[in-house]
C-alpha cells in the first residue's frame, strides 16, 4: 500500500519536484502577480503563525491534507493492487482514474441543488473536471507504481489542489505574456524529459506492486524497470 521507509526521502521529494517543474508556468504567473517579494513570501510561508492558522482552517485541511491522503489511499494504494493482478499494470493505470473521476461527480449534485449555473454549463464543467481528474489520476497511479510509495502521490495531489488548474487564458492576456508562455512551454518540455529519469524505480528500492505481480507470474517490465 506504499507505506514503507525504504527510499522514502527520494519518494517524497522527486515526484513533487517533477510536478512543480510541470507547473513552472503557473508558478511564474503566481510570483508575477504576487504583491510581495520573495523574502516576504518566504517569511509568511515559514512563520509558525501562518501554519497555525492553516491547521485551524477546515477548508485548508480538507483540500491540502484530508482529500489528498484519503483519495490517494483509496484510488491508488487500495485499488491499484486489486486491479493490477486482473488487468496488468498498464490497463490498471488508466482504469483507476476513471473511478477517481466519477468520484468527483458529487459536485454536479451540489451545483444543481443550489442552481449555481445553467444545467448545460454545469454538465460541461463536470465533463471537463472528469477529464483532468482522470489524467491526474493516471499520473499519480504512474508515480505510485514507479516509486512504490504513497507519499509522493499525496504530496503532488496536495500541491495541485493548492495550485488549481493552470490559468492559461489569463496567461495569454498577461502583460508579460511572452516570458510567461515560455515558462509554460519549458515546464511541459522539462516534465516530459525528466518523467522517466526522476521516477526510475532504482531510486526507490523494491517495488511492492511489481513484486506482487511477479509472484502471480505477471510483470509489466516497462513500468517496473
Amino acid at each position: 500500500m506504499g507505506f514503507r521507509l525504504e527510499g522514502i526521502f527520494p519518494a517524497a521529494l522527486l515526484p513533487l519536484l517533477l510536478t512543480m517543474i510541470l507547473f513552472l508556468g503557473p508558478l511564474m504567473q503566481l510570483s508575477m502577480d504576487c504583491p510581495c517579494d520573495l523574502a516576504d513570501g518566504l517569511k509568511v510561508v515559514l512563520a509558525p503563525r501562518s501554519w497555525a492558522r492553516c491547521l485551524t482552517d477546515m477548508r485548508w485541511l480538507r483540500n491540502q491534507v484530508i482529500a489528498p491522503l484519503t483519495e490517494e489511499l483509496v484510488f491508488r494504494a487500495c485499488m491499484l493492487p486489486m486491479l493490477a493482478p486482473c488487468t496488468g499494470l498498464g490497463p490498471a493505470v488508466f482504469t483507476c482514474p476513471l473511478f477517481f473521476g466519477v468520484a468527483h461527480f458529487h459536485h454536479i449534485i451540489e451545483q444543481l441543488r443550489f442552481r449555481q449555473s445553467s444545467v448545460g454549463s454545469i454538465f460541461l464543467s463536470a465533463a471537463f473536471q472528469f477529464s483532468y481528474t482522470a489524467v491526474f489520476g493516471a499520473y499519480t497511479a504512474f508515480l505510485f507504481i514507479r516509486t512504490g510509495h504513497l507519499i509522493g502521490p499525496v504530496l503532488c495531489h496536495s500541491f495541485c489542489n493548492y495550485m488549481g488548474f493552470p490559468a492559461v487564458c489569463a496567461a495569454l492576456e498577461h502583460p508579460q505574456r511572452r516570458p510567461l508562455l515560455a515558462g509554460y512551454a519549458l515546464g511541459v518540455g522539462l516534465f516530459l524529459l525528466l518523467l522517466q529519469p526522476l521516477t526510475d524505480p532504482r531510486l526507490y528500492g523494491s517495488l511492492p506492486l511489481c513484486v506482487l505481480l511477479e509472484r502471480t507470474g505477471d510483470s509489466e517490465a516497462p513500468l517496473c524497470s
